[in-house]
């Protein structure tokens, strides 16, 4: 496989994901210190234990609180190379500062997501090399995906003096971080410079344009077995597919959309206009489903999430559904759609039911009470597609009853002994969090594997830069 490696390009300018305001701007240097001198640094520090990439938040903010960002965000670093995505995107709530003891006192918690965010941004600004390669191992791994568990990988196999080459089919790098996250969280510009800190690391390469399949036949592709051939491991980063389709009549033609793919063209796609889109339903309940009512609610329209069950049911967080409410999006509630109605071709509408009454009702009685939600933008968010035909291509590799790729927990490798996976591919859609503890365990696995081939013990942790 001879292909040049991608050098990063800025993203077009006019894209809409421009006009959001950051819901939580980084801290000045006074506020992150005034926050940082707020923290009580627990011995047993709970938040730490809610952390899945276990970073020693204490350690950080106390470090904030003396002056020493730079080893604040290292220590941030070493445990989670994308440290500055997930001060951003991370829902914070549910997870470390969910589990802050100020929220058993009835205060606020720490604002763990916005002090760290501060630490690695304020210091990376000045000294870029805060992490040092190791020497080179003469080692590689191919990582397919450029989403956040593969990039995460790369770093650390990276920093350990392995060799890593990702592989991407779109033109655009960064999966999830770039093309997901909602941009009043974080903007596509800003993962793409996080994507530029960790190809800084060591030996990484990264190669978009480029699928993987069973048998290469065509230009940019590559198969599964020359992969394994030229590579000594391989990690399948492969995230998610595509968004899943209602079923209903009038579901084909403009205006209904697939939630993820919406959101990719509103952060990516400068063409993308909302002109005439005054009303819009958006379908599911579920983070993705949030996101997208959330950010066309903040454009200024009128929306109206339609959910299946209760809203104690959904598996959406209660933060994103208040953070959409007083945007000014509403909640149907035990509503399924049945029909996208059209007028000469044109969206109009969403036609809804009772979900529990279509349930019941017996065969051949008359259909339950129905209503109309006017739209003219239908975005469905009720789940995603499993990448499984890249991951067949590799021989041994297996998926569950769900699609997922089954691996072993405590090193991420899959039946294939020198093939890994990890992020959403493997935890069936979780948070960028979740996909970089994966690549942790995945390269350390990796590491150690290829060292023992190596016929070398595994040395240490990598250097730190001073």
């Amino acid at each position: 496989m001879t292909r040049a490696p991608t050098r990063l390009s800025a993203l077009p300018s006019g894209r809409i994901e421009e006009r959001f305001e950051d819901k939580n701007p980084r801290y000045t240097e006074a506020e992150a210190f005034a926050e940082a001198n707020r923290c009580l640094y627990c011995v047993d520090a709970p938040c730490v234990k809610a952390c899945p990439t276990e970073i020693d938040i204490p350690s950080f903010i106390r470090k904030i609180a003396t002056g020493q960002v730079k080893g604040a965000a290292r220590t941030i670093l070493t445990a989670n190379l994308l440290g500055q995505s997930c001060g951003q995107a991370c829902p914070v709530e549910v997870l470390c500062a969910g589990d802050c003891v100020y929220n058993a006192w009835g205060r606020e918690p720490i604002a763990i997501g916005r002090l760290q965010r501060y630490a690695v941004e304020a210091a990376l600004a000045k000294d870029p090399g805060l992490l040092r390669a190791k020497p080179p191992t003469g080692r590689s791994v191919a990582l397919v995906g450029a989403g956040p568990a593969s990039i995460a990988a790369a770093g650390y196999l990276a920093l350990e003096g392995h060799r890593a080459v990702i592989l991407e089919r779109k033109a655009i790098p960064g999966g999830l971080n770039t093309l997901g996250i909602a941009p009043y969280k974080m903007k596509g510009h800003e993962a793409l410079r996080e994507l530029e800190w960790v190809l800084s690391l060591g030996d990484i390469e990264l190669r978009a344009g480029v699928s993987v399949v069973e048998q290469a036949a065509a230009p940019g592709e590559v198969s599964a077995r020359d992969l394994l051939a030229e590579f000594d491991a391989v990690f399948l980063g492969l995230g998610l597919g595509d968004d899943a389709r209602l079923g209903i009549p009038g579901e084909d033609g403009e205006g209904v959309v697939g939630a993820t793919a919406f959101i990719e063209r509103l952060k990516a796609d400068p063409r993308l206009e909302l002109t005439g889109v005054r009303r819009a339903a958006v379908v599911g309940g579920g983070n993705t489903a949030l996101d997208v009512a959330h950010e066309l609610a903040l454009l200024g329209v009128d929306v109206a999430i339609v959910y299946r069950r209760s809203e104690a049911e959904m598996s959406g967080y209660a933060h994103e559904l208040e953070g959409a409410r007083v945007a000014g999006a509403r909640l149907i509630e035990n509503r399924v759609p049945v029909e996208v109605v059209r007028d000469g071709g044109r969206l109009v509408a969403l036609r809804i039911a009772p979900a529990e009454a279509r349930r019941e009702a017996p065969q051949g009685a008359a259909p339950a009470a129905e209503e109309l939600v006017p739209a003219d933008l239908v975005a469905v968010a009720i789940g995603q597609s499993r990448a499984t035909r890249v991951a067949l291509a590799f021989e041994g590799v297996a998926l569950d009853a769900r699609g997922r790729v089954v691996v072993d927990p405590a090193t991420h490798r899959t039946g294939n002994p020198r093939v890994y996976s990890g992020g959403d591919c493997v935890n069936g859609g979780k948070e960028v969090v979740n996909a970089v503890a994966e690549a942790k365990v995945a390269a350390r696995a990796m590491h150690e594997a290829m060292m023992q081939r190596a016929g070398g013990a595994a040395p240490g942790p990598a250097t730190q830069g001073e």
